[in-house]
């Protein structure tokens, strides 16, 4: 819809429209007119993972973000060129000290309750979500009012260049529920599934899948379906996230036709796929790889036990293992070469050192003494495990007892937040509108790996006070550095993950996650 253009506005829309390219996700665009393809019926995903919630306020977890995104919608949302773009809001304005954003929110809106959305809705949910690492990170104690029954006002507590797109991100999002459900939550989240979006939740069956219903009283938008922005269409009666975590059932499920869609699919499956008439392969960058340290309890905590590390980690050997060639790109950066509005190399010299024998000095110095160190990984997402397991066999050639604690997902999520539990575990980061949206690096988002660098701080505040995208980059190029020296995390490459669909699934398109609206199955 329409906002008012002043600085502010015109700095936030050339952060996000980054000229991805190649790098935003690949829709099904052979096969997006719908028109033609039989409507109703149910889509059965062969998914990875099980959640351990559905409350996307918790956690920035993938295996949470993909249903909740069908259940959930937001004030605003990001479209295919990372554009700010409203979505239950009908448009919003922020006054020109940048110290308030106001939201008119769209009328008629229905909770799968049957209530309609109001702003007692929305500032229920803001101060639940605000509460979470992201949030808390980014907005502080900013505080919300309700001017009327469809107008919102948030009052900035320190303005930032990244709020809007932080209101837009997609892991940890900024769901919006009925105020009852808010209130009635616990300290593991919500106790009811209800939100505004297309399809709505009928049943959580543990350890075999999640089941989506189409909403009929759903008000889509009447803007054009552009990213995960504009019309939302429900062309599908059902939708079924099946959790399959064993890579070879997920492929024999596909090529069998048990499911229509599958998504993070093993690389080195994709030949097999390609034998098969009936299924076709997407190909979509899903962010950067990285090995998280703790730094709170353990050997990890001195700075130079995690440069020894990186010196030990031969990173085209872990991509390989965890997604083969083709899949993969070796880059310091921690956004991608495609975000030139943020893209930075610095670091490259640090991220190509191999060094076995530094890496054994720096081990001696930092004190080492041969305690072991645990590697938390889960077979549920392969690329973790693989590249987990030749972490393992790097790290002991320079004398580091390493060794893996296997686990479920869902039991990762939860022993990832304690410290005693764990030295180090992979995970990914999928693209997103700015460099501040990744939680393992400001301490005051206390995400698991507990990142506590002042200095990392400092420039993280500079970054959301510039004024301009230039000098918001000049920053970040700072930041990037000092990531590069003091090792939160290491980060191994950017690399794109693969879905396979069946052939008779139209409409499809991924963007930061599988996108299940507009979506038919042709029986």
């Amino acid at each position: 819809m329409f906002v008012k253009k002043n600085l502010f506005i015109s700095i936030v829309m050339l952060i996000c429209a980054l000229a991805l390219g190649g790098c935003s996700s690949k829709s099904d665009n052979s096969n997006n007119d719908t028109s033609s393809a039989s409507k109703g019926g149910s889509l059965k995903v062969a998914y990875p993972a099980q959640p351990t919630s559905l409350d996307p306020h918790l956690t920035t977890a993938n295996a949470t973000r993909d249903p909740a995104r069908h259940i959930f919608e937001t004030l605003v949302t990001l479209n295919s060129k990372f554009e700010v773009t409203p979505m239950l809001a009908e448009s919003y304005e922020v006054s020109k000290d940048r110290k308030k954003v106001t939201f008119v929110l769209r009328k008629g809106v229905k909770f799968h309750n049957g209530k309609e959305m109001k702003a007692e809705d929305v500032i229920a949910s803001m101060k639940k979500w605000q509460e979470g690492a992201v949030a808390k990170a980014n907005l502080g104690n900013s505080k919300w009012e309700a001017k009327d029954e469809y107008t919102v006002i948030l009052h900035v507590e320190t303005p930032s260049i990244v709020l809007l797109p932080v209101l837009a991100e997609v892991g940890q999002f900024a769901a919006i529920m009925p105020k009852e459900v808010i209130e009635s939550a616990g300290t593991s989240g919500i106790t009811e599934y209800i939100g505004t979006g297309p399809f709505k939740f009928v049943e959580w069956k543990q350890n075999q899948y999640v089941h989506l219903k189409k909403f009929d009283d759903y008000k889509a938008s009447s803007q054009p379906a552009d990213g995960l922005a504009g019309k939302k269409e429900a062309l599908v009666d059902d939708i079924y996230f099946h959790f399959v975590t064993d890579n070879s059932t997920r492929v024999a499920g596909m090529i069998s036709g048990e499911y229509d869609l599958s998504v993070m699919m093993p690389w080195d499956a994709a030949p097999q796929f390609k034998n098969v008439p009936s299924l076709e392969t997407i190909q979509a960058p899903l962010g950067i790889h990285t090995l998280i340290f703790n730094k709170q309890n353990g050997s990890l905590k001195n700075v130079k036990a995690r440069q020894a590390v990186n010196l030990a980690i031969d990173k085209k050997e872990v991509l390989t293992a965890a997604v083969t060639d083709g899949y993969f790109r070796l880059d310091p950066g921690y956004m991608l070469k495609e975000q030139g509005l943020w893209y930075t190399d610095t670091g490259k010299e640090i991220y190509e050192a191999k060094d076995t024998e530094k890496a054994k000095q720096l081990l001696k110095e930092a004190g080492y003494n041969g305690e072991e160190l645990r590697i938390l990984t889960s077979r549920d997402y392969s690329q973790h495990y693989n590249s987990a397991v030749a972490v393992q066999q790097q790290l002991k050639k320079i004398g580091m007892n390493v060794k893996l604690d296997v686990v479920d997902w869902s039991t990762l999520l939860d022993r990832r937040n304690k410290p005693d539990q764990w030295e180090m575990f992979f995970t990914s980061w999928p693209v997103s509108a700015t460099p501040l949206q990744y939680p393992f690096l400001d301490s005051r988002a206390k995400f698991a790996g507990w990142t506590n660098n002042p200095e990392i701080d400092k420039l993280l505040d500079q970054i959301k006070a510039q004024s301009s995208q230039d000098k918001a980059k000049e920053t970040f190029n700072e930041l990037q550095k000092v990531i590069w020296e003091d090792m939160p995390v290491v980060n191994i490459g950017a690399y794109d993950s693969i879905s396979v669909k069946a052939e008779k699934v139209k409409g499809y398109q991924e963007f930061l996650g599988p996108v299940l609206w507009n979506t038919t199955v042709k029986e």
